[in-house]
């Protein structure tokens, strides 16, 4: 991975056979963000997504392998108890267009990730709602 800041922004190439929430940590941690929005797209062939069941109040995950592209990855960096957190969402396609996507709970880089952190001047720290059953946003 490399990335510069340029600013209030980062922009990150990710390589291949690099996780991305790993590497969008290391940036967060070198470059102590404690609020930002983060947008992203590039490849990848291992991953892990998930859709949150209110019923349940669990995330159920889901696993593909193969060649997809990134056509979306968005989401936030932000605190929980003061350490690092983020809510990141994917969306992928696959041969014939189909897509898939979700919370994203890992992803491997197959070529390449190429991202944009937009740090916020602020923070927004997170709180578990034990009545829904996940991790909001407090201000």
């Amino acid at each position: 991975m490399e990335y510069r800041r340029f600013g209030n922004k980062i922009v990150a190439r990710m390589d291949r056979g690099e996780e991305i929430l790993e590497q969008v940590k290391t940036i967060a941690l070198a470059e102590d963000i404690r609020l930002a929005s983060v947008s992203a797209l590039g490849a990848t062939w291992d991953f892990t997504v998930g859709v949150f069941s209110p019923e349940e109040k669990v995330y159920h995950p889901c696993d593909f392998k193969g060649d997809y592209e990134i056509t979306a990855l968005i989401g936030t960096i932000n605190t929980m108890d003061g350490e690092f957190y983020t809510h990141l969402h994917m969306t992928a396609a696959g041969y014939g267009g189909t897509t898939v996507g979700g919370h994203l709970n890992r992803a491997v880089v197959s070529i390449t990730c190429e991202m944009v952190i937009d740090i916020i001047d602020g923070a927004a720290d997170r709180e578990f709602d034990p009545e829904l059953g996940f991790n909001r946003m407090k201000f």
